[in-house]
């Protein structure tokens, strides 16, 4: 049975593990071609393997590797899908957050993506076409306490997208933001206590949990997939319906969200 992403070559970020691994499958799952790109390469070449596409090493952060990673996607057909996933995080209070763990994370996630665009676009305009999808946050809509770096990353990759969405309309190329909320990964557990994260979630999202990865794997599919041929510079939050209201307040006591 044929795939909506048959014929489609795409690269995928950060696709060794969590969200990213779980976009990997999806889109080789609908018929594309994925190559597989991270850090971590023995769980990306694990996901390769099982998908059936290609890993490539890349440090996000490096504009010579991201030409490779590009050149070695093309070499096979045109490039005509990017999935800019790759991100970290940092928590805590901004006047204790060093200068250098501030620009790592913009670097990582803000820089790398800027990057993965500036490589990408090139091989889209040879292809005649392309959809780019960038990983933002429920962070990049609004502030957020104890995430400054962070926060001020997916801030600029929600801007970012907007501007390459008016560049590039004309060239065929549509580039969108999806905006998770908490979703079930090691790096949204971090080191939390069991049961906290879903006792913080249980109260501040309407639906009650953390998504999946595959949930945001199933909105990245379909804003790289023909399906949404009019979807450009668009914000996709997938979070539960916690950005749909502005009902919630901080308890500074407690460092945490709590409903009033």
């Amino acid at each position: 049975m044929s795939g909506r992403l048959d014929g489609e070559r795409a690269i995928v970020t950060g696709a060794a593990r969590g969200i990213g691994a779980a976009v990997a499958r999806r889109l080789a799952s609908e018929g594309a071609d994925v190559v597989v790109a991270d850090v971590l390469d023995d769980d990306g070449r694990a996901v390769a393997d099982v998908i059936g596409g290609r890993f490539r090493h890349l440090d996000v952060r490096a504009a010579d590797e991201w030409a490779a990673v590009v050149a070695d996607a093309e070499s096979d057909g045109p490039l005509t899908i990017l999935v800019n996933n790759a991100g970290i995080i940092r928590y805590g209070p901004l006047e204790d957050m060093s200068p250098d763990d501030f620009r790592m994370v913009l670097d990582v996630n803000l820089v790398g993506t800027f990057l993965g665009l500036r490589a990408a676009v090139p091989a889209m305009r040879r292809a005649g076409r392309g959809a780019i999808v960038n990983l933002s946050s429920t962070c990049g809509l609004h502030g957020s306490p104890f995430l400054a770096a962070y926060t001020a990353s997916k801030w600029g990759i929600r801007g970012l997208t907007k501007t390459a969405a008016i560049e590039l309309a004309r060239a065929g190329i549509r580039v969108n933001s999806v905006h998770p909320g908490a979703v079930d990964t090691a790096m949204t557990r971090g080191e939390s206590p069991p049961g906290e994260i879903e006792a913080v979630v249980a109260r501040n999202v309407p639906i009650g949990r953390m998504a999946a990865p595959d949930e945001v794997a199933g909105m990245v599919a379909y804003l790289v997939s023909s399906e949404s041929a009019f979807c450009t510079g668009g914000e996709y939050a997938i979070d539960g319906g916690y950005t749909a209201g502005d009902h919630f307040i901080l308890d500074w006591a407690a460092d945490e969200r709590v409903a009033p």
